[in-house]
Parts: C-alpha cells; sequence; structure tokens
C-alpha cells in the first residue's frame, strides 16, 4: 500500500503539471556551449527513514512505527549544482545531509549521515511538448547514484537514487522546487545489523536501508541561460532569394542604361556636327528619369545641363525646362503630375548651378510619344533643358 500511494502522488502530479503549456511558444533549438544554462539549487527537506531490519527481520510487530511516525522522521537540507545540455536532459550533483533515526529498535537513536549523488534529469515537459521558454511548470523525474556515509558509525555505503522534481518558474533566473525522492542504501548502514540469511526478504527495497524525502527549495540560473532557436532555412534561402533578384534587378536596369546610352551615340554619330556656336547652344539636351520616378536617373545627364548653364550665366540668358512622362504607362492624371514634377527637379538643379530662378521657364507635356517607334519607351521619361534668347553672333 505505501508503494502505491508514493506511485500514485508521483503520477498525479505529473498528469496536473503536462496539462499547463503554451504551445504556441515552443520552438526546435540549437544546441549550447558548456558555459550555457549552469544552475544552483539549495533547499530544505523532510526524511523518513527505513531500515533494512524493519522488513520482518530480528522485530516483531509491536516494534514498527507508523509510515509518518516522528520516530523516523527529520529534517535536512541540500545543495546541488548541475547543467542542462539540452532542454531536456541534464546532470546535477547533489549532497544532502541530516540527521536520520535508527528505527530498528523501539526506541530510534539519531545517528548523522549525508549522501552524495550525480543524477541524470528528464525535463519530459520540454521532451515531450517541446521547449517553451515561458512555460511556468516542468516536470523533471531523474535517477542515479552515488556513496552516503554516516558520521555516527563511520560507515560508507553505496546507493540508488530516483525521483521526482517540479519546478515553478518565477522568473528567468529564478524557480522554486518540489522534489519527491528515495535514496536505497545498502544494507546495515543505519549501524545495526539483521538477518542476512532470510532471503525471503531480499527484495526491491527490502534488503536495503531506505531513505524517503519531500524537498522544498530553490534553483538559480547562473550565467548565460535559454536556448536559441534552429536557424529558419527556409527563410534565409528567402532572404538570399529576395537580395538576388534585387540585385538583378540592378543589373537589368545597369543594361537598359547602357543600351540608351548606345543608341544616344549611335544617334549623335549619325548627325552632322552643328555649324555654329547657336545652333548647338539652341539643341535640346534631355535629363532622363527611371519609371514613375522623379529623381534624374543618371548624373551623367548633368554635364550638358551644366554647358548650357554656364552659357546662359555668361550671356544672360533666359531659359526652358520641359517635363515629359511616357504614355505608354501610368494615368494621364499620373503623367501630368510626373512631367510637372521632373521639370521643377531640373529647374532645381539648374538653380544649384548658378543660374537665377527669374532666368528659367517650366513646362510639362504630361504622357507623350514623340521619339519615335524605333526608341524605347524610357527615352520619353525625360526633361529637355534649352536656351530661348540666344545673342546674335
Amino acid at each position: 500500500m505505501r508503494k502505491l500511494l508514493i506511485v500514485l502522488a508521483f503520477a498525479s502530479v505529473s498528469v496536473v503539471s503536462f496539462a499547463q503549456d503554451d504551445a504556441t511558444l515552443k520552438h526546435s533549438v540549437a544546441t549550447n556551449t558548456f558555459w550555457k544554462n549552469w544552475f544552483i539549487q539549495v533547499g530544505g527537506d523532510y526524511n523518513m527513514w527505513f531500515s533494512d531490519e524493519e522488513h520482518g527481520r530480528n522485530l516483531d510487530g509491536s516494534d514498527h512505527f507508523g509510515f509518518f511516525d516522528s520516530k523516523r522522521t527529520s529534517f535536512g537540507a541540500s545543495i546541488a549544482i548541475g547543467k542542462w545540455f539540452t532542454p531536456g536532459i541534464g546532470l546535477r550533483t547533489k549532497a544532502q545531509a541530516w540527521k536520520a533515526k535508527q528505527v530498528s529498535k523501539a526506541d530510534p537513536d539519531d545517528f548523522d549521515y549525508w549522501t552524495l549523488n550525480e543524477h541524470v534529469l528528464f525535463n519530459l515537459s520540454n521532451l515531450l511538448c517541446g521547449y517553451n521558454p515561458n512555460r511556468v511548470w516542468n516536470v523533471i523525474p531523474f535517477a542515479g547514484g552515488g556513496i552516503s556515509r554516516t558520521m555516527t558509525h563511520d560507515l560508507y555505503a553505496m546507493q540508488l537514487s530516483v525521483g521526482l522534481l517540479q519546478e515553478f518558474r518565477v522568473s528567468e533566473r529564478v524557480a522554486v522546487n518540489l522534489e519527491l525522492g528515495w535514496n536505497r542504501i545498502e544494507e546495515d548502514f543505519d549501524g545495526t545489523y539483521g538477518n542476512l540469511i532470510d532471503s525471503k526478504y531480499n527484495r526491491g527495497w527490502e534488503d536495503k536501508d531506505n531513505n524517503l524525502y519531500a524537498e522544498v527549495g530553490l534553483t538559480f540560473n547562473i550565467g548565460t541561460t535559454g536556448w536559441n532557436k534552429v536557424p529558419d532555412v527556409d527563410a534565409i534561402n528567402a532572404s538570399w532569394q529576395t537580395q538576388l533578384d534585387a540585385l538583378n534587378a540592378k543589373l537589368r536596369d545597369a543594361q537598359a542604361e547602357n543600351a540608351r546610352l548606345q543608341q544616344l551615340l549611335a544617334e549623335c554619330s549619325n548627325k552632322p556636327m552643328p555649324t555654329s556656336v547657336k545652333e548647338f547652344i539652341t539643341t535640346p539636351v534631355s535629363v532622363f528619369f527611371n519609371l514613375a520616378k522623379t529623381n534624374i536617373a543618371n548624373p551623367k545627364d548633368l554635364v550638358n545641363v551644366r554647358a548650357l548653364a554656364k552659357f546662359a550665366k555668361e550671356n544672360n540668358c533666359d531659359m526652358l525646362v520641359t517635363g515629359y512622362a511616357d504614355s505608354s504607362t501610368g494615368t494621364p492624371e499620373i503623367n501630368e503630375r510626373l512631367s510637372l514634377e521632373r521639370a521643377e527637379t531640373v529647374k532645381g538643379e539648374l538653380i544649384g548651378m548658378g543660374v537665377a530662378e527669374d532666368k528659367i521657364s517650366t513646362a510639362h507635356n504630361g504622357g507623350v510619344k514623340i521619339l519615335g517607334v524605333d526608341l524605347p519607351i524610357e527615352f520619353d521619361r525625360r526633361a529637355t533643358v534649352e536656351i530661348t534668347n540666344v545673342p546674335e553672333e
């Protein structure tokens, strides 16, 4: 019955703890370095001692004590240090010390006692439900072994231990612990020797000294804590693809600009050179724009504009800036606005070159197709600059 009650207690606490979980926050994690996710635990415990000799060995029924009888219970303390290697697997080294009670006779004697165990920790909440940094309640069974010593009788013994640790998260650094555990120690550790011949009782915990304990304590996470998410490969690939598409778009724009310049060069090579300064000055100079843009596409277009501006300043000439948009794209309203703003942009450049504002007139023609069917529509996205009152030669 005692064993059944213990198992039921462990099981009920575990089931309740798994009921709370925010699945929306769980995620896969990357491995951590050796110095991450260390913790220290301190606690106080309530202990019950069950001697090897109690299990029908050299004692009659009248000498037994109740499960929670004060003659077999005592209080102790513990400290542990450990590390989580994954969100679900960890190790800790735990030391416990208290005054146990030798219950193999009617009037128990106290004896000083300590244990040192190495435990493997299994965080079932993370193993079964996924890692969640904001989970409040974690269920952590553990198992391990170690060494015990009673100073009163100067005896050492090997032991095995199992238990259930439950952590209640208070903050990123602190958690409250509830722990139930069982230390199974080599027989006669408490200094009293029983009947070692009767094999009837050499089962489970019956041929060993046993310590059951319930503990309340605190866990302190030290150093760097938490687990980084596994990189999202799909998102990374999508990001690289976006950057690659942007570079390809720039390459296409550069190729289009190159084609435009080659076309202009071909046109210029086929035109006769101006026969006079007046013919050269009165030839409109074009400044080009990208689709739906009002900022100048290539600063090189301003080289000839700068020459016209210098001539206009030296000869007190008036200048006209006319803006255009291509009629193949956009609505008439949009193209009207684009042509106006493109003219204003070039006017601002002329003012920056030193031409007086009152010497500059602007016009805008909206969407047009005036450069011929053989030229790309990009060439209609422009503004022209010309001198309107050239002095006589």
